[in-house]
């Protein structure tokens, strides 16, 4: 198991198991972003409501303490969902309350002395391959056609583009301020904090199995009225949920604090977050310590979505990301690496997060690893559910969203192993200057992005 170099540097209260029966209003399954933001939304508006967040390991263990820091303005399949006329208008809603949660994450960390070292700087995605110039311009004309403004998504050329980041090569690149650079495991542990301000009881290392009326633990029962389920990756490991997503592990490294004449050299002066325009995701940000953090895919799927404490460190990946840092950043081929680590995400099978209801249950999540900020709006809307109350969150199109379940094994651990491979075969094409045409064809039919 790794620890992110978030975690590893700040103290972390230890908060008892579950020691017998409870009786609560709501019963939160998971103590990350979701539950926990769940758990503020609904203290805030009744303060009256017995609430109790149950938590196999501690809070922050899952991805919450171990992402890439990004609150981000953006909800996987957002670009086909923006594409298509039909849901256009939805997304288009989804969206504008997305900026809102990057915007009141701020407030909220303000409000209640959440030192997560916020910064909004926005995203820059370059274009460091000529070949990702028509990728990123075409999502950025997508968005234009849905009404977005260029103060809110911009191309940029490379002398506009190097205001914001100078990597090795850079041909462009898109640009949006509605993103915040955040320290994850500062901001989930402020979080707890702030719900347990409000009378909301945690419980850390109590497996919880939804049951109807409540939640079952190995130390007691709790009766709840509604449980929300807010477990991500993990749900994999619930009562028939094996299939619901699939667990992809993302894996980071953390440079040690560079000095003000490498950070020149590379720009991101506002903290900045940035990508580039490959298909393997990769991603970083300057920390509020001057130091870099950076992170991608490309580590495998386990067969049975297996997810192990081992396979939080692979090697060859640790080896690409680090390659691929020095490649977009040659001022850094000295810099000591001081954290590695990883940890899995939740992939539902249309690449779409979801909130829905089963019962007196309701299941949140699947974010394809841009949940940081979504997991606010997410915690806004089922508090709106709970309460019954018709407000326009309920109406956005991920409530009530279910798609459907992966298939079976061996397929799944075919299928999915054999994407990453596609992947990584088209950005080698084109960062050899190719254009694998048939590869990018069956690329654009896959139900990513």
């Amino acid at each position: 198991m790794s620890v992110s170099f978030w975690m590893s540097r700040v103290e972390r209260p230890r908060r008892p198991a579950l020691d017998g029966d409870r009786d609560v209003d709501v019963c939160i399954l998971g103590a990350g972003y979701t539950g926990l933001w769940t758990a503020y939304y609904l203290a805030t508006a009744d303060p009256a409501l017995r609430i109790a967040v149950v938590e196999r390991e501690h809070v922050g263990f899952g991805a919450s303490g171990r992402n890439g820091g990004w609150a981000a303005a953006e909800l996987a399949g957002m670009d086909r969902m923006l594409a298509d006329p039909a849901t256009r208008p939805g997304m288009v809603r989804t969206w504008r309350e997305m900026t809102r949660a990057v915007v009141e994450m701020g407030e909220v960390a303000a409000a209640e002395g959440i030192d997560c070292g916020y910064a909004r700087g926005g995203t820059v995605v370059a274009a460091t391959r000529p070949a990702h110039v028509p990728y990123l311009q075409h999502s950025v004309a997508t968005a234009r056609d849905a009404g977005i403004g260029e103060e809110d998504v911009a191309w940029l050329d490379a002398a506009e583009a190097a205001r914001h980041v100078t990597p090795s090569r850079l041909f462009g690149a898109m640009y949006t301020p509605h993103c915040a650079a955040v320290d994850p495991a500062r901001l989930v542990l402020g979080l707890a904090v702030a719900v347990e301000r409000r009378g909301v009881k945690i419980y850390e290392q109590t497996p919880g199995t939804p049951i109807p009326g409540g939640v079952q633990t190995p130390t007691g029962t709790i009766r709840a009225a509604k449980v929300v389920q807010a477990v991500e990756a993990y749900r994999t490991g619930l009562p028939r949920q094996r299939r619901s997503v699939i667990p992809v592990y993302s894996l980071m490294v953390m440079t040690e604090p560079l000095p003000a004449e490498t950070w020149a050299r590379i720009g991101l002066a506002a903290r900045q977050t940035f990508s580039d325009g490959r298909h393997l995701i990769v991603y970083g940000q300057r920390t509020a310590d001057d130091r870099m953090a950076f992170g991608g895919r490309g580590a495998p799927y386990h067969f049975g979505s297996a997810i192990e404490p081992a396979f939080d460190l692979d090697p060859p990946t640790f080896a690409s990301i680090r390659r691929t840092l020095v490649d977009l950043f040659p001022a850094l081929a000295g810099a000591a690496i001081e954290g590695e680590w990883g940890g899995p995400l939740a992939i539902s099978r249309d690449w779409r997060p979801a909130i829905t209801t089963d019962g007196d249950r309701i299941i949140a999540g699947s974010y394809v690893g841009n949940g940081v900020a979504a997991a606010l709006l997410a915690g806004k809307t089922v508090r709106d559910l709970i309460r019954g109350d018709d407000t326009d969150l309920v109406h956005l199109p991920w409530v009530g969203h279910r798609a459907r379940r992966w298939e079976p094994e061996p397929l799944r651990w075919v299928g999915v192993n054999l994407g990453r491979k596609l992947t990584e075969s088209i950005d080698r094409a084109e960062d050899a200057g190719k254009k694998p045409k048939v590869r990018n064809a069956i690329f654009r039919r896959l139900p990513v992005g």
